[in-house]
């Protein structure tokens, strides 16, 4: 069985994210980036089910800037065994990822597609559920638990009122959460190996998608600052405050 893992490049979690002075976007020149965690995890799982025996292949894809070979290379590091890079400079967005995947699928006839359930640059949780529309495929969203059974994948996925458990029928989407694993350490004999890996690049039109954005930013600004707390003497005082400024009671 072959996995299908599509990670994203994003400005690493470490990083205070500042916005450009014009307010067009998020200001990355000179900035760390790396694996969106979500998708790391999501690597780690796909790993795991090919040392398990349960898969025969792990195949690495991300979509975006030259750059993102690099992710695939950690990606190949973690245990993916090839990678494949479709690039391109247009700014994607969820449904434009989502089709260069369903190329992707139809072309490397994977039967399990495993990807983060969000990217920590956009926040947006679409792409996962936009694939499995377009594949027509059955998907398990926030994914703690993933277990191969014959032709099935059973999920145990994380809902409001605790824990819900799936049966899916392969092929299948699912994306993961922060549950679900810890990703490995990479070493650097790993990161040597990686290097060997094969990497395929691609662009969009190779694969007959249309990347042109549909959805236009306006502005994007910083959240406003809080002001400072008070400290109050006694209860008497908190609460006459509640009733007179922040006017709650």
């Amino acid at each position: 069985m072959k996995i299908l893992v599509p990670v994203k490049r994003v400005v690493d979690y470490n990083v205070k994210v500042r916005v450009k002075s014009d307010q067009t976007g998020v200001d990355i020149a000179n900035v760390k980036m790396s694996m969106n965690p979500f998708d790391e995890i999501a690597v780690e799982e796909a790993t795991r089910l090919k040392e398990k025996g349960a898969a025969t292949e792990v195949v690495a894809v991300s979509c975006g800037v030259t750059q993102c070979q690099e992710t695939l290379r950690t990606a190949m590091a973690i245990g993916a065994d090839r990678g494949i890079l479709v690039e391109t400079d247009v700014e994607l967005q969820p449904l434009a990822v989502a089709k260069l995947l369903k190329a992707l699928v139809d072309k490397e006839q994977p039967k399990l597609v495993v990807l983060g359930k969000q990217a920590i640059d956009d926040d947006c949780n679409q792409t996962g559920q936009m694939l499995a529309a377009l594949l027509d495929w059955p998907q398990a969203t926030f994914a703690s638990k993933v277990e191969i059974v014959g032709d099935r994948v059973n999920v145990t996925r994380e809902v409001d009122g605790g824990l819900e458990t799936v049966s899916l029928a392969l092929p299948a989407v699912i994306t993961t959460d922060l549950r679900l694993n810890e990703p490995r350490y990479v070493t650097l004999p790993n990161i040597m190996k990686a290097k060997k890996k094969t990497l395929d690049v691609v662009k969009p039109a190779d694969l007959g998608v249309d990347v042109t954005p549909r959805i236009k930013t306006i502005k994007v600004s910083e959240p406003p600052k809080r002001s400072a707390g008070i400290k109050v003497p006694d209860v008497a005082t908190l609460v006459a405050k509640l009733k007179t400024e922040a006017k709650v009671i």
